[in-house]
């Protein structure tokens, strides 16, 4: 940023830098709070770790921009550290974004269509870990990592070709905003029709029995509302992305970025990751306060452990029936 200059400029750095190390801060805290309480047993868990962990990846090589505040000064020294910084920007971005696609494929899975995809976490993992480095050698292939309007920022971006400018906003727009945006609307409804049809099924349940009811309403929600902060992560992913769109089309019909709304993006940008942990640590801390202040992770696994069995039922519903006192045994079903 400190090619658009003055104190706009200073203050859009500092608080570059403060979100990044609050986002990795968030995330380290949410990865060790997992590992403590030993929720890494289960696979939906271990799922929403990686996740994290991507985020925290992402959050402490987007801090690395800080270094190229004098790009513009010294383009020699700094150029080859920038494409690298580029590529590893643009693997973790993707990276955390496969596996957000991933977590919400399997929370969709089981939470909607009550199938059991325990077994394909390998292939998660393997997807989520090639996918990106297919997409982040584009453009080092073609020339097109840099520094941009930006200043310190290293992205697919070339500032002093106009031919290889135009080259790298269509690769920005092919290989990130586009996927990006087109990937977490549809991972955002999928979240959104998982809850809804949770809500109906609790509501069916209501209106065609009398035993039970209030038990069985009270099961729903709870897993609902344990659910639904993991459920968040394409939604808040979604809604940060839309201003490095904005930002993009922006510049592009104007030939000159804004330099508020470069702030803006760099600072939503940074924020992607603090939301990733945000959103786990406040699942966990609603699994623990939901069923009191007990030290064990027994009550904090329950949440995903319950919906995790249910897909061995032919009906959830008649599966929390059978289980009102809603304390599985010490064994779940991501242990066997």
């Amino acid at each position: 940023m400190a090619a658009l200059g003055g104190n706009a400029s200073m203050v859009g750095d500092v608080l570059f830098t403060v979100t990044n190390g609050a986002s990795v801060l968030v995330c380290l805290l949410a990865a060790i709070l997992v590992f403590a309480l030993r929720l890494h047993r289960s696979v939906v868990y271990r799922l929403a770790l990686y996740q994290v962990l991507a985020a925290l990846a992402f959050a402490m090589v987007d801090s690395l921009q800080i270094i190229f505040i004098n790009y513009q000064y010294n383009p020699k020294v700094y150029g080859r550290v920038c494409t690298l910084v580029g590529w590893l920007v643009t693997y973790t971005e993707w990276l955390k974004l496969v596996f957000t696609v991933c977590v919400t494929f399997h929370l969709f899975c089981f939470g909607a269509l009550h199938k059991n995809l325990k077994k394909f976490e390998v292939l998660y993992v393997t997807i989520s870990l090639l996918v990106p480095a297919l997409v982040a050698a584009v453009p080092l292939i073609t020339h097109t990592y840099g520094s941009g309007p930006l200043g310190t920022v290293c992205y697919i971006f070339v500032s002093n070709d106009s031919y290889k400018s135009n080259v790298a906003f269509a690769e920005r727009i092919a290989l990130w905003d586009g996927p990006a945006l087109v990937i977490l609307l549809a991972a955002s409804v999928a979240m959104a029709v998982m809850v809804i049809k949770l809500a109906r099924r609790v509501c069916k349940k209501r209106s065609t029995t009398e035993s039970d009811t209030d038990v069985d309403h009270d099961q729903f929600w709870k897993a609902i509302k344990h659910l639904l902060p993991l459920a968040t992560f394409p939604v808040l992913f979604f809604i940060f992305v839309i201003p490095g769109l904005i930002f993009d089309f922006h510049t592009a019909q104007t030939g000159e970025p804004n330099m508020y709304l470069a702030t803006a993006v760099l600072i939503f940008v940074s924020m992607w990751s603090m939301a990733s942990g945000a959103s786990l640590l406040i699942h966990i801390s609603v699994a623990r306060l939901w069923h009191g202040k007990s030290v064990s992770h027994k009550p904090v696994k329950r949440d995903l452990d319950q919906c995790e069995r249910s897909t061995n039922h032919a009906d959830t519903v008649s599966y929390v029936n059978s289980n009102t006192s809603f304390h599985p045994q010490i064994s779940s079903f991501a242990d066997e």
